[in-house]
C-alpha cells in the first residue's frame, strides 16, 4: 500500500543490545532479523501505527473503552456517606434497668416488632404495682360511696357522710390516673411489659449495625448511646462539601457520580435533595445533602468517597490526564482501532482536572482509549516524521 512505510523506533536502541549478544553467542542472522522485527512499527498513515503481534511495546500500552459520560461541574468534590435519617432508628430506654436478653447482633435482618433485648426493670414493676393498688382502692370507694348514696337517700345517714365518701371515690380516681400515666411515661413508645420485664423492639424493617447493649447492661433514660441502630442499608446520605463559589450552579435534583477506593472500577449515582444553608468558616464550604440508593448495600456509612456534580446538558468522554497529548494549543489522545493499531485523534477538552478531564469533540465514547503509553506511541509516531 502506497504511503506505508516501516519504521524502527527508540526502541530499536535495545534491539541493537539484543543482537549484540545474539552475536557473542553465534546467533544466526534469521535470529537477528526476528529481534529486529520484534521492535517495530508499521506506520500506515501520518497519524497512526500498527505492532506486530509480539513487540515488547504492547506490553507498555494498556487501552480501555470509555463510554460518554455527563460532565462535571469541576474537579471530584470530598463527600462522606452518613445514615438515612428517614429510614434509621436510633433505640433507647425511658426506664432503668438491666438488660436480661439479648435478640440481635449487628448485621441482624429484623422487621418491625421483633424484639431486640429484655430489660428487667424494678420501676416498671413499682408503677404497675402502684396501678393495681389504686384500681384496688377505687374500687372499694365506689362501693362506699354507692352505699353511702343510698343511705342518704333513706336519711340513714348525715349527708355530710354521704359528700365525704363522694370525695374519697373522687381522690380514688384521680390517683389511679395518676398511677396509669406514670406507666404511660416509663413507655413512650407502648413497649410490651410482662410483669416488671419490658421488651425492646425494632419500629422498623431493617438491619442491625451499631449495637451497645450487652448482657447485664444497667441501662437508664440517660444513656449518651442508643442500645441499638437499626437503618434501611439500601439508603444513604451523600454529604458534599461544596466550595462556595460552585453554589450558584448547583440545584436540587442533580445527579452526583460517587467513586470510592473500594471498588475503583465502578461509579455510584446520588440525587441533590438539600442545599446548604451556611458556611463553614474554616473551610468556606458548604454541605450539600443528596442522597443515595445502595441496592446491592456496597457502600457503606462513613465511607470517605469522591463526588462529582453533573452539568444539566452535555455529555463528553473521561479521561485520565496520562492518555493526553498536549502539543502547543491542541491536545491529542491515542484511539485502539485494532489489536495492535494506534490512531492518533485531535481533541477538544471541555474540562480539565487535576487527574481527569473531560472531551467534547474527537472522541465518540465507548471506544478503546489509551491510558497507558500514550508517550510512548507519540514518541514513536514523531520519530518516524522526522526521518521522513
Amino acid at each position: 500500500m502506497q504511503g506505508i512505510k516501516k519504521i524502527t523506533i527508540a526502541a530499536a536502541m535495545g534491539t541493537s543490545l539484543l543482537v549484540a549478544g545474539c552475536g557473542d553467542k553465534g546467533a544466526s542472522s534469521q535470529e537477528v532479523q526476528e529481534a529486529r522485527a520484534a521492535v517495530s512499527a508499521v506506520k500506515n498513515s501520518t497519524d497512526s501505527l500498527r505492532y506486530p503481534h509480539g513487540a515488547p511495546q504492547l506490553t507498555m500500552i494498556e487501552a480501555q473503552v470509555i463510554p460518554a459520560s455527563p460532565v462535571p461541574l469541576g474537579d471530584q468534590l470530598s463527600a462522606h456517606l452518613v445514615y438515612d435519617e428517614d429510614v434509621t432508628a436510633r433505640i433507647g430506654v425511658s426506664i432503668s434497668g438491666r438488660i436480661v436478653a439479648l435478640k440481635a447482633e449487628p448485621g441482624t435482618a429484623v422487621k418491625a416488632g421483633q424484639v431486640l433485648a429484655e430489660i428487667d426493670s424494678p420501676d416498671v414493676g413499682t408503677a404497675y404495682a402502684d396501678i393495681n393498688k389504686a384500681k384496688a382502692d377505687l374500687e372499694h370507694k365506689r362501693r362506699v360511696y354507692e352505699r353511702a348514696k343510698d343511705l342518704g337517700e333513706g336519711e340513714a345517714i348525715a349527708a355530710k357522710d354521704v359528700e365525704n365518701a363522694l370525695a374519697d371515690y373522687t381522690q380514688a380516681q384521680a390517683e389511679t390516673a395518676r398511677a396509669e400515666l406514670r406507666l404511660k411515661n416509663l413507655n413512650p413508645n407502648g413497649l410490651v411489659i410482662r410483669g416488671q420485664r419490658i421488651s425492646v423492639i425494632s419500629p422498623m424493617n431493617g438491619v442491625v449495625t451499631e449495637r451497645t447493649a450487652t448482657p447485664s447492661l444497667e441501662v437508664s433514660p440517660g444513656m449518651s448511646s442508643p442500645l441499638f441502630v437499626v437503618t434501611d442499608p439500601k439508603r444513604l446520605w451523600l454529604m458534599i462539601d461544596v466550595p462556595e463559589k460552585l453554589l450558584s450552579q448547583i440545584k436540587l435534583g442533580s445527579t452526583v457520580s460517587i467513586a470510592s477506593d473500594a471498588y475503583p472500577n465502578e461509579q455510584f449515582a446520588a440525587k441533590i435533595v438539600q442545599l446548604g444553608q451556611a458556611v463553614d468558616p474554616n473551610s468556606r464550604r458548604v454541605t450539600v445533602r443528596a442522597r443515595v440508593n445502595n441496592p446491592d448495600a456496597k457502600l457503606l456509612p462513613e465511607m470517605y468517597v469522591r463526588a462529582s456534580v453533573q452539568q444539566d446538558t452535555g455529555t463528553g468522554v473521561a479521561v485520565p490526564n496520562s492518555a493526553i497529548i498536549t502539543r502547543g494549543i491542541y491536545s491529542y489522545v491515542y484511539v485502539q482501532n485494532a489489536p495492535g493499531e494506534f490512531q492518533q485523534r485531535k481533541v477538544k477538552l471541555i474540562t480539565r482536572g487535576s487527574d481527569i478531564s473531560y472531551v467534547g469533540e474527537g472522541l465518540k465514547g465507548s471506544e478503546s482509549i489509551v491510558i497507558k503509553g500514550a508517550l510512548l506511541l507519540d514518541a514513536e509516531l514523531n520519530v518516524s516524521d522526522n526521518h521522513d
